[in-house]
């Protein structure tokens, strides 16, 4: 089986698909309706599989939990993205914004690319190493859970939600492709700007730059210039020479260099400006394209896992629910002979000449089947015949068994001076799912005003169900199809 169908469904599908899969390790749901719903629905097993899924999720609620996290995701994010903005902005102020106007270059290098520096590593280091231990430092981390957290609460789907998610997007090994997507650009945000606020107050401002040791050898800083300098002067900015680095050391602490000069000064703002740029911001941006490449190439293997013991059980189940082949229709059969429309979900072809007979919630003292109806039964070997108490169980064993053969017509035996309710309604809907036609037998009045005002009952309440495809009758000749009562002698109705 092919998984071409599945590479149209969306991303959020695969998630609830997934999450129902979480749901049920500790226990079962109740599915039975669901699974006739998916396998009337679509032919493909995948299919059916994500549209059970999202039958349960909406019962348990978890579509609603995530459109709030989508609707969510944007607001929480563009709140990271602020505070980060003003941590950058508090960042440089830091830097340029001393009331000396002195600037330790080294220092200020130090602050601006630490941080960044320790998290990019781990990042890396989250490509080829398992990365539940590097995550919680990952800005991206952080926006899924504070995005579920806002979302779902305390007592919300959320956890259920974050582990399908996170799941689905590792075992696409795209996990830290997504969170990189989320960190590196809000990275690039922070250090345009910095660049920014440092490059306005460096224009319009005078500063002086030094770089100041007690126990270091300033040949270090000497040699530490010139490296750090290579790969931006390969874009053009300029690199002081060891003069000028000499030059900038203050002749006491606190005093101004002893040579700085206004090009010396020039020279290490630019410098210092250009080690942001290459170690700092160029590296989140060619970061961001690449993850949004990863997930663009990977994104279709955003899909749970077919081969999983619990999907395999799971198609098994509706493997057992497909129809049997027709190979050869039945000659007797005359077409039209049945009234009733069938439902858009089934062709004629996948109904079969089988009727069923099902006595539904009927006292215990009442015969089965009636004395009215053993005549057409004795005449029609074609008939199943079932009596069901309302049980779960047992509306679950004949649905099942309808879902299997799709009979023509399904004749339910009711007692007339029952009243229907939201579970009949529930269950003849599910009847009218796998037949072609659906009619109702009111039996067992008591006298003739009740059996007319019984069966005016049930059909308003038909009505105002809107199951008017369903004919109920107090008469066996209205609701038995014509052919049998014809062959009996009665009159067709």
């Amino acid at each position: 089986m092919t998984n071409t169908a599945w590479r149209d469904a969306d991303f959020p599908d695969a998630v609830i698909t997934e999450a129902i899969r979480w749901t049920e390790q500790t226990g079962s749901l109740d599915d039975a309706q669901a699974l006739r719903t998916a396998a009337s629905r679509s032919t493909d097993a995948h299919r059916q599989v994500i549209d059970r899924a999202r039958q349960l999720g909406e019962r348990i609620g978890l579509q609603p939990e995530l459109a709030r996290a989508r609707q969510w995701a944007p607001w929480v994010l563009l709140a990271m993205v602020a505070l980060i903005v003003m941590a950058g902005l508090g960042l440089a102020g830091n830097v340029v914004g001393g009331g000396e106007r002195h600037i330790n270059v080294i220092v200020a290098l130090v602050s601006l690319l630490g941080l960044h520096a320790l998290t990019l590593l781990m990042w890396l280091l989250g490509l080829w190493l398992p990365l539940g231990s590097f995550s919680p430092a990952s800005l991206g981390w952080i926006w899924l859970s504070l995005t579920a957290r806002v979302a779902g609460g305390r007592r919300g789907q959320a956890p259920v939600l974050v582990r399908a998610a996170t799941g689905l997007l590792s075992r696409a090994k795209l996990l830290p492709w997504a969170f990189g997507l989320v960190s590196h650009g809000i990275w690039s945000l922070s250090f345009a700007v910095v660049l920014a606020a440092m490059l306005f107050a460096l224009a319009f401002r005078s500063y002086t730059l030094s770089w100041e040791t007690t126990i270091l050898d300033p040949a270090f800083f000497v040699q530490a210039v010139q490296v750090l300098g290579w790969l931006p002067a390969k874009l053009g900015f300029p690199v002081p020479d060891a003069a000028t680095v000499m030059a900038a050391v203050p002749a006491m602490p606190g005093a101004a260099p002893a040579a700085a000069a206004a090009a010396g000064q020039r020279t290490w703002a630019l410098w210092l400006t250009g080690c942001i740029v290459v170690y700092g911001l160029l590296p989140r941006v060619v970061l961001v394209a690449w993850s949004a490449a990863m997930w663009r190439s990977r994104r279709k293997a955003l899909q749970p896992d077919w081969s999983d013991p619990y999907y395999r059980k799971l198609l098994a189940r509706f493997a057992a629910l497909a129809p049997a082949a027709i190979v050869d229709a039945d000659p007797g059969h005359v077409a039209g002979a049945l009234r009733g429309t069938t439902p858009a979900s089934l062709s004629d072809s996948q109904l079969r000449d089988v009727r069923f007979v099902v006595g539904f919630e009927l006292p215990p003292e009442m015969p089965w089947p009636p004395a009215e109806l053993s005549i057409a039964l004795s005449s029609n070997p074609a008939t199943q015949v079932h009596r069901i108490d309302g049980s779960a169980p047992s509306r679950r064993a004949l649905l099942d068994q309808l879902a299997r053969i799709h009979p023509r017509t399904v004749l339910m035996v009711c007692h007339a001076a029952s009243s229907p309710d939201r579970g009949t309604e529930r269950f003849l809907r599910e009847v009218l799912a796998h037949c072609g036609e659906c009619r109702l037998w009111l039996a067992d009045a008591p006298d003739v005003n009740a059996n007319t005002a019984a069966t005016q009952r049930w059909l308003d309440w038909l009505r105002d169900t809107g199951l008017q495809r369903i004919t109920a009758s107090d008469r066996l000749n209205v609701a038995w199809p014509p052919e049998h009562q014809a062959s009996e002698g009665a009159p067709a109705p």
